[in-house]
């Protein structure tokens, strides 16, 4: 089978330069790459496990108000430090 593709002078020189760097000419080395693509079994990637949950072992979230409370009980003293200097 003949099969005729159109390709860029840039990808025909790598190509090109690929097959001198196995010691066969281009046509040589473009079907061996399609041989051993045609050989090679399609592998379907496994699907990927969602992360949804992942934390639910660490309970439910805290509230907005759970948040602002804490935040201001953490930075309640945060700048008075400064003014004993």
């Amino acid at each position: 089978m003949t099969v005729s593709v159109q390709i860029s002078p840039e990808i025909e020189a790598q190509l090109a330069a690929n097959a001198r760097a196995q010691g066969v000419s281009l046509e040589i080395y473009l079907q061996r790459m399609l041989e051993q693509e045609a050989n090679t079994e399609a592998v379907t990637p496994k699907p990927l496990k969602s992360s949804y949950g992942v934390l639910a072992k660490h309970g439910p979230a805290p509230s907005l108000e759970e948040i602002k409370a804490n935040r201001a009980e953490m930075f309640r003293g945060f700048a008075k430090g400064d003014e004993d200097r």
